[in-house]
């Protein structure tokens, strides 16, 4: 597959600015990242190039939520190698949930102890576990009762949710993503891991017709997405049954509160990593 490299500078620039810019770039396709180690240097990253949109690049950037950052870019046809495999190697290394499940990749040797294994073969960046969206929705997956509960994964990505939903339990998974590199990629994912009662599909929110009910809703999306998508979610869960979303910041989780509640969803609890939020809703009604 032929990618665009991109080169992204930042002003000011810092680690923290450039992983919002990364979130927002994964909007926009992108689904590889080389971070700068010191925050300073420019980020590195990259798209498909049959994916690549200008306009969609260039609305993403106009809603870099941060402000007083100036963003410049240039780009050029990437070498012919594979790139994910360059990250993967670079930059992608285990991680370790609270204490409890360790997230490695295909490529990694010697791994501790824990209770929950899940080796992935990532795609992209944010679907590592790595990021704090996605380790705040494996460590509230770790404290909830999972047995024989039936779960659905929206935006699965890598799967990563879905597959610990499993390890844990889940009488059956029902995973969504609207990429077909993500579909492929959970699908590769569920057989490296060995674990059963997966079904995943391509498509978003239109796809939950007729499907559930839910015991159990993963979103770890984004804000608008969210938004727009609340009542779809709503509608296939049972009462007394959770909602966890992640994929936005901590200033967008009022808004995200009230369009839940409107929904019957009662907030229960909340944490953040990074300014990054995560919070648990309870279906009321």
């Amino acid at each position: 597959m032929k990618y665009l490299q991109f080169t992204f500078t930042l002003i000011p620039s810092s680690n923290d600015l450039q992983d919002v810019l990364c979130a927002v770039l994964g909007e926009a396709g992108f689904d590889s990242f080389e971070p700068a180690d010191d925050g300073q240097s420019p980020l590195q990253a990259y798209i498909p190039k049959a994916a690549f949109d200008v306009r969609l690049l260039d609305e993403a950037l106009h809603q870099y939520p941060v402000e007083n950052v100036s963003i410049a870019y240039k780009y050029c046809e990437a070498e012919d190698k594979d790139w994910n495999a360059v990250w993967e190697q670079n930059y992608f290394q285990p991680l370790v949930v609270d204490g409890r499940c360790v997230v490695a990749g295909t490529m990694h040797k010697d791994l501790p102890d824990a209770e929950y294994r899940i080796i992935i073969d990532p795609r992209m960046s944010f679907g590592t576990g790595h990021h704090a969206t996605t380790s705040q929705m494996l460590s509230e997956l770790l404290q909830t009762d999972i047995e024989n509960k039936s779960v659905l994964d929206m935006g699965c990505g890598t799967g990563i949710l879905a597959i610990l939903a499993r390890m844990r339990g889940a009488k059956n998974v029902v995973a969504i993503d609207n990429d077909e590199w993500c579909v492929s990629n959970t699908q590769d994912n569920i057989e490296l891991n060995n674990v059963d009662n997966i079904s995943v599909e391509l498509g978003d929110a239109r796809a939950l017709k007729d499907k559930g009910p839910f015991h159990i809703v993963l979103a770890n999306i984004n804000r608008n997405i969210l938004l727009s998508d609340m009542a779809a979610y709503a509608a296939t869960m049972l009462r007394g049954a959770l909602l966890f979303t992640s994929g936005y910041y901590t200033e967008d989780l009022p808004v995200l509160q009230a369009c839940a509640e409107q929904q019957g969803l009662r907030l229960l609890r909340t944490r953040e990593k990074d300014n990054w939020a995560c919070a648990v809703f309870v279906k009321e009604d």
